[in-house]
């Protein structure tokens, strides 16, 4: 539609809109909607004309106008909410004076019926209308009808034009609901409590990630949004829960691709006393759970390609991986900083051989782990919140699970010796000394409550929108976020 046609219809429907406020109309907010159009057309879908007329059911109602068809002294009109379509059949035997009315409802308003259900000749589920009411004057048009929304621009920015024209878009977003319903069920089912932490931190922490900063004026303080809510969830085992989780926002400063939103959802747990191994197996149930609640089966396809989520995932380390593609062992910190240089990995001064090998592992293996796969045994120097490994404290009891080349949750068993975090943020300082803008600040109350005690945890991160994403087969992270942030 171009500009002079879309201007003419708006400068229309305000004519409209004028003349409606002159006979009395004031956008009514007076109206209860009993019964969604989908879930009565459901409802119903199978009594034919006969029982219809036996039940004589009752339907009160409303939704936007998608479809009028006027002929005389009768229409019929299609009306649409987020469950589904259903017709109305509007008549001046049955409606009078108010039947006139109808000639001023254009596609896009939103109306309020109440009437009977019947079968038309062409055997349509429709309702009778004896009352109809007009709720909202719509200025803008609809997108078109058999169109629909194409620009992708269109899409992610004015995403109620989507969700107007699209019942697959609206379909995603239940989904997407069902699926964080899904993982707070089977938390809630295993005895964890569900708390909420601060969104601005005076110091952030939990990850490594460059923050945004704000301003708090009144205490004339700077403060961070968060990364992560992890030290928080943290504070609260020292407290004395045992389990807690958080499904919330984060946020981090960083680029905007088809898989990172500057805005995202994620999914942190905590278990005092838990292992690794027993957190593992949950981890995959809730991966698995996610992926039935919204799929007939665990064998789906992702991205054009066949994924298989069924049975247990494989687990392998990331020097067991490594070895296995560059065909070389890294037994010592020496044969890994000679790998790089063979694979031509550029390497920064400051990075020390766990750096290069997570480097090596995130260039050569991450986008190949298309079937799902727990990596385990990162170096301690990328893990500054993980307990190392009693067998080998050069490596940590860290898992990540990856899926169609993406990673999907990060789980550890948390470090609750005050010392050695406090050395390792110490070291974080360096790094950021040295130009690591997304190295770890020092968090000293942090530190503190570790002096009073944490118990040995095990501590699990989710990413929701990705989860979202790998169910639906959605490949932008865009598409399962209803406001994405665009350039």
């Amino acid at each position: 539609m171009d500009t002079k046609e879309l201007n003419k219809i708006q400068r229309d429907r305000e004519e409209k809109l004028k003349l409606l406020r002159k006979g009395g109309f004031n956008f009514p907010n007076k109206f209860e909607k009993v019964d969604k159009l989908g879930d009565t057309h459901l409802k119903f879908s199978d009594k034919n004309k006969e029982e219809l007329e036996n039940l004589s059911p009752s339907v009160q109602t409303a939704g936007r106008v998608v479809l009028k068809r006027v002929m005389g002294k009768a229409a019929f009109i299609t009306l649409e909410d987020e469950s589904g379509r259903l017709q109305v059949y509007f008549s001046l035997n049955n409606l009078g004076e108010a039947f006139s009315q109808i000639n001023d409802w254009d596609l896009g308003d939103i109306v309020g019926v109440s009437g009977k259900l019947f079968r038309t000749k062409t055997d349509e589920l429709t309702i009778e209308a004896t009352t109809s009411i007009l709720l909202t004057k719509s200025l803008n048009p609809m997108p078109e009808k058999h169109k629909g929304l194409s620009n992708i621009e269109t899409i992610y920015r004015q995403r109620y034009l989507d969700l107007m024209s699209s019942s697959d878009s609206r379909e995603l977003f239940k989904k997407r609901n069902r699926i964080i319903s899904s993982l707070r069920k089977n938390l809630e089912n295993q005895g964890f409590l569900e708390v909420e932490t601060p969104m601005m931190h005076p110091i952030p922490g939990g990850a490594n990630a460059r923050p945004f900063e704000t301003h708090h004026n009144a205490l004339d303080k700077k403060l961070y949004l968060r990364i992560a809510p992890e030290l928080y969830l943290k504070r609260l085992l020292v407290g004395g829960f045992d389990k807690v989780f958080e499904i919330n926002r984060n946020f981090r400063n960083e680029g905007i691709s088809t898989v990172h939103n500057p805005e995202f959802t994620m999914l942190e747990f905590y278990e005092s006393y838990g292992s690794l191994e027993k957190t593992t197996k949950f981890v995959q149930k809730l991966v698995q759970d996610s992926i039935l609640e919204v799929n007939e089966s665990l064998k789906i396809e992702y991205d054009g390609k066949p994924l298989d989520m069924s049975g247990d995932f494989k687990v392998a380390s990331i020097k067991e991986l490594l070895e296995e593609k560059l065909g070389c062992e890294l037994t010592s910190p020496k044969a890994v900083m000679s790998a790089a240089k063979i694979m031509k990995l550029p390497v920064k001064e400051n990075w020390g051989w766990g750096k290069v090998l997570l480097e090596l592992f995130e260039v050569h293996i991450e986008e190949d782990l298309w079937e799902p796969t727990f990596v385990k045994d990162y170096p301690y120097e990328v893990s500054p919140l993980s307990r190392k490994k009693d067998d080998n404290p050069e490596f940590t009891d860290r898992i990540e699970l990856f899926i169609a080349g993406r990673e999907f949750a990060n789980f550890f068993c948390e470090l609750n010796d005050p010392i050695d975090q406090e050395e390792r943020f110490d070291d974080q300082l360096k790094q950021k000394d040295l130009g690591d803008i997304e190295a770890m600040f020092f968090d000293e109350d942090y530190i503190n409550a570790l002096k009073h005690g944490m118990p040995p945890a095990v501590g699990v991160g989710i990413g929701i929108d990705r989860l979202v994403m790998l169910a639906t087969n959605k490949t932008s992270i865009r598409d399962v976020v209803l406001f994405p942030t665009l350039k």
